[in-house]
This record gives structure tokens, C-alpha cells and sequence, in this order.
């Protein structure tokens, strides 16, 4: 499963319009995004995808030097359980 791409969003489908998953965060200042959102279709769910488009979101956040501020109660809860997201949440 692929994870693309799109503007302030990573996603899995066809079209970063019309996505089957996708997680989506919106830049604060320089050094800041917010994780507003986070969408698995139905036939997708129990797979691992959410976590997935969440670790990316973690890899973006690294490589860019940004800190997170998780809004969304599925990314708030990766945090929760990854103790290893520690170095990009935003205090």
C-alpha cells in the first residue's frame, strides 16, 4: 500500500480529492503542524493503515524539524501509545 503525498495531507488511494485514507495536518507558524484530521475507509480499517499515515506524518515531521501538535483523537492517541513520538510532540 502506497502512502502518497498531497498538499498538507499524506493518503492512500486514486486521487489526493477522493482519498480511501489519509491524514491531515495544517503548518502553524515555522516549526509547528497541527494532525486535524485522520480518515480510513471502512474496507481498510483493522489493517494498520490510520497507524501507518500517522508514522508518516511522524517521518515528515522529523525530516522537516517540525513539532506536532496532535488535534485529532487518533493521532493524540499514537501518541499516547509510541513513546518513541516523543521527540516531535509539541509541548
Amino acid at each position: 500500500m502506497e502512502i502518497k503525498t498531497g498538499e498538507n495531507k499524506f493518503y492512500i488511494g486514486e486521487d489526493a480529492a477522493d482519498t480511501d485514507a489519509e491524514v491531515h495536518y495544517v503548518p502553524t507558524g515555522l516549526t509547528r503542524i497541527i494532525v486535524d484530521h485522520t480518515h480510513v475507509a471502512e474496507n481498510l480499517r483493522g489493517q494498520g493503515v490510520g497507524e501507518a499515515l500517522v508514522k508518516r506524518v511522524i517521518e515528515y515531521a522529523r525530516e522537516e524539524k517540525l513539532m506536532i501538535v496532535p488535534l485529532c483523537p487518533f493521532a493524540k492517541k499514537q501518541f499516547q501509545v509510541h513513546p518513541e513520538y516523543q521527540d516531535v510532540l509539541a509541548k
